[in-house]
């Protein structure tokens, strides 16, 4: 699966977090020590926050590890949040299109995890969306998909709830094609202006998520993989949790599926 990290506060190099740690994203790109498989080579993305409301963003399919373009970027741009990912490839092609993070308007999405039985569902859940949110799918991946989901349910409103239906409705497209429901999703989203995540599974194994402060309160990172494992105070997000990052803090609230949350209140 993939890898990802993420960061909010005073703005700082991209480097920092991306490139110039020991356990760095770009060493998690051929030596991850907490994923199904040590090499997420299958492209990258980054998307970054400055002083226009949409991110910037820059993908491609070249292993992080060998790409000189993302190593000069990184060490030049400044930004107080962005969102960096290497691929794993869980389904769909390599291409461009495919490389989180996705970006809608100001809107931003990266993805570690996946849908068991994409494949046979993938058409319910696409025809599900509104016209509007359809036209908006450049690739052919589960996590594209589910961000148009969340899209579709209102995330501008409501981060955590369009999360929660989009899930739901997951649930509900495998049950109705006689699958038991397998989703696992660790992700990472923003607006430009907050840091939103969330660790979900069906099973017992939701994918990792850590937080820390870095630089002395300066901001906070939160990662599927910590990168500073001799001097970073690394906080283990649990399961079935929701984050939300400002400025001012962070909260961690619980999580669950709308669909869990209807059988639980009848």
């Amino acid at each position: 699966m993939c890898r990802w990290a993420a960061y909010l506060g005073e703005a700082v190099f991209l480097e920092d977090i991306i490139t110039a740690p020991c356990h760095s994203l770009i060493a998690q790109s051929h030596c991850a020590q907490e994923a199904k498989s040590p090499t997420n080579g299958d492209g990258f993305g980054l998307a970054w926050y400055g002083d226009r409301p949409e991110p910037g963003l820059y993908r491609d399919i070249l292993p992080a590890w060998s790409d000189p373009n993302l190593k000069s970027l990184c060490r030049q741009i400044k930004s107080g949040l962005f969102l960096a990912h290497v691929r794993a490839s869980t389904g769909g092609a390599t291409s461009r299109m495919n490389c989180h993070p996705f970006i809608s308007g100001n809107w931003s999405f990266m993805h570690n995890g996946q849908i068991g039985g994409f494949e046979k569902i993938r058409r319910a859940l696409e025809n599900s969306l509104s016209d509007a949110v359809f036209d908006q799918r450049e690739g052919t991946t589960d996590s594209e998909l589910f961000f148009l989901l969340m899209i579709d349910e209102g995330l501008s409103a409501d981060p955590q709830g369009s999360v929660s239906r989009a899930t739901s409705r997951v649930i509900e497209a495998s049950h109705r094609a006689g699958l038991e429901p397998a989703l696992r999703l660790t992700a990472a989203f923003s607006d430009g202006q907050a840091l939103y995540a969330v660790r979900y599974a069906t099973d017992a194994h939701a994918p990792t998520l850590y937080t820390s402060v870095f630089r002395n309160g300066g901001g906070r990172s939160i990662v599927s993989e910590p990168f500073d494992r001799d001097g970073g105070d690394w906080q283990a997000i649990p399961p079935s949790s929701f984050v939300t990052m400002t400025g001012d803090g962070m909260i961690i609230r619980a999580f669950a599926p709308a669909v869990v949350k209807l059988a639980l209140a009848v």
